[in-house]
């Protein structure tokens, strides 16, 4: 096995364990399997404990990807993050859509349901990290 492929499961794996250990702890204990009242919306508990635990999830993973997976990347800084952000956004957008109609339409549970996805944005997220995020630039000379 390659070793950026080791670190990035190491990392990746270690990231996504602290994701659905939030997402339990938030849907069980916080918010109790009850709607989420922003005021001017109201959010299934399951929604409200993706959004937070994403969040948490984008900063760790951001630094783990960047100082510890692909450290060979000659890109900036500030071009990995944003890469980063466009592509965390699309796997948010996509685990959020999975998860609704996992538990919405599929009636399973949440958590199921957001192991399932896990494991599916998993691989779209290594290959969007290796290739676009955080890929190396060809040297120019």
């Amino acid at each position: 096995m390659p070793e950026q492929t080791f670190r990035y499961a190491a990392c990746g794996g270690a990231n996504t364990v602290l994701g659905l250990a939030l997402f339990k702890i938030l849907l069980v204990f916080v918010f109790k399997y009850e709607n989420v009242e922003l005021g001017f919306y109201t959010l299934k508990p399951h929604n409200a404990a993706l959004f937070i635990s994403f969040c948490v999830n984008f900063m760790v993973g951001f630094l783990l990807m960047r100082y510890v997976v692909f450290v060979d990347s000659n890109l900036k800084g500030r071009i990995q993050f944003f890469r980063y952000g466009l592509t965390f956004v699309f796997n948010l957008v996509l685990n959020y859509f999975l998860l609704k109609i996992f538990v919405e339409v599929f009636g399973w549970w949440p958590f199921l349901s957001q192991c399932l996805t896990t494991l599916i944005i998993v691989t779209i997220s290594y290959l969007s990290q290796k290739h676009f995020s955080f890929k190396k630039k060809a040297d120019t000379q």
